[in-house]
């Protein structure tokens, strides 16, 4: 059971904004209603145009927001501006010795994390990483993503009926990621439900009982970790995490923080980029028909995906030093909160940006893996994963269809789908084994 120092916590850093978040949403706050409404969860864009309707930067009681394209870029690439977790907002709060002395155990969205660490700690800790998502090493596990691609095609009953992200879209990531971590295959239904669990976390203004869990997950998450940073201190393999374990150069709690942060981050984005991948496509059958006539344009429609439904929705940055913004004084501490999405569908960038088109030219120029210092490591690798997957998918099973409403997940900054029943249709007579042209 827990302490009555994690309910605190979890006011501090949850509770309060919880409040704030629904109070402003009744107020007529565009950006209140975009992440502390359920109809914010199952569509969000209403919202953002919204927000972008009030001008490039909007004050929220909970920092400025924007869903400006330039704005977003200029604040992801200037170092002034530094990464800022969730938990930032317990930091600032008056109960801030009740959230010190109730510490997590490692996760994605404290530190020492690198989504949520500045340089120098940030530069270190990323250099460690980095050799594993070169284009070479990417390069190198393309045939590991075309074979575990395929066995999960082949499990799939022709004519038959399947939840297409249980079944498919969460397998293919998770495969992947748990070998580059030394993460044993048979342990990954553990991962994905203490993923699911944890992945709230990196949303504002989460439940109690929500919060609850997550907590629990990284304890089990944790446990599991030091047991196997020890099996690979005594038996390093080939995979990411023993090369950090052997290099010495992160202490135990910056290997399990890297190690949870790199799993989740290799997983959520793939899994949200094919489930949304499916059900646009699936929703736009011209766009469909125009990748079956030309087969070489599926990275550009992985591309519109990525920009038309993002992943990943929004991003936050606190000022370092005091700075300006849009002509805007903006003094240290100051946080801003940036829709990637609403980044994504900037009428100033993208033309007509809520229309659908993988032929846009310029669909690559999107923000949904953050930019700067902090852009996705794993990006090409999640954009091979998904193009393989998708033209695979359609090209096994070309009547694919849904079964029935994909269901939302009740999540804010991941935007995906929790489940997705398809009925597959017959397989095809001829498959294409191996895509001889480039995925990325």
């Amino acid at each position: 059971m827990m302490s009555p120092r994690y309910w605190l916590r979890w006011l501090a850093e949850q509770g309060a904004p919880r409040y704030v978040l629904r109070l402003q949403a009744r107020r007529g706050d565009p950006f209140a209603a975009l992440i502390g409404s359920s109809a914010g969860l199952q569509n969000p864009y209403p919202h953002i145009e919204d927000l972008r309707g009030r001008g490039r930067l909007f004050r929220s009681p909970l920092g400025w927001a924007t869903a400006d394209y330039e704005l977003t870029r200029a604040v992801l690439r200037d170092t002034t501006w530094g990464s800022y977790g969730i938990s930032g907002f317990a930091e600032r709060s008056p109960v801030r010795r009740v959230f010190e002395a109730a510490p997590l155990p490692a996760n994605p969205v404290e530190k020492p994390s690198m989504l949520v660490s500045d340089p120098p700690e940030h530069t270190r800790l990323r250099k460690s990483v980095s050799a594993a998502f070169t284009p070479r090493a990417i390069g190198r596990l393309r045939d590991r993503v075309e074979s575990v691609t395929t066995e999960l095609l082949d499990g799939m009953p022709s004519g038959g009926s399947i939840d297409l992200v249980e079944d498919f879209a969460a397998q293919v990531p998770i495969a992947i990621i748990s070998e580059m971590l030394g993460f044993p295959y048979e342990t990954r239904d553990e991962f994905l439900a203490w993923g699911d669990a944890i992945s709230p976390m990196l949303d504002i203004g989460i439940s109690w009982r929500v919060w609850r869990e997550a907590v629990r997950s990284m304890q089990a998450m944790d446990g599991y970790a030091d047991r196997h940073i020890d099996e690979l201190r005594r038996e390093p393999g080939e995979d990411i995490l023993s090369a950090l374990v052997s290099a010495g150069e992160m202490n135990d709690q910056e290997l399990k923080a890297t190690a949870v942060l790199l799993m989740g981050a290799g997983f959520e984005t793939t899994v949200n980029l094919i489930g949304n991948g499916v059900v646009q496509l699936l929703s736009h059958p011209e766009q469909l028909d125009l990748l079956r006539a030309d087969p070489d344009l599926w990275p550009q429609a992985v591309e519109e995906v990525l920009r038309f439904d993002s992943p990943v929705q929004t991003t936050a940055r606190m000022a370092l030093r005091d700075t300006e913004l849009d002509g805007r004084r903006m003094r240290k501490g100051t946080v801003v909160l940036m829709s990637l999405a609403g980044a994504n569908r900037d009428p100033k960038v993208f033309e007509d940006p809520n229309r659908f088109d993988i032929t846009r030219p310029n669909a690559k120029d999107h923000s949904s893996f953050s930019s700067g210092i902090h852009v996705c490591l794993g990006a090409a690798l999640a954009r091979m994963e998904g193009t393989y997957a998708l033209r695979s998918l359609f090209d096994e099973f070309p009547d694919l269809r849904l079964a029935g409403e994909p269901q939302r997940r009740s999540l804010f900054t991941l935007h995906g789908y929790a489940t997705m029943p398809v009925h597959l249709g017959d397989r095809a007579h001829a498959r294409t084994d191996r895509l001889s042209e480039p995925l990325v």
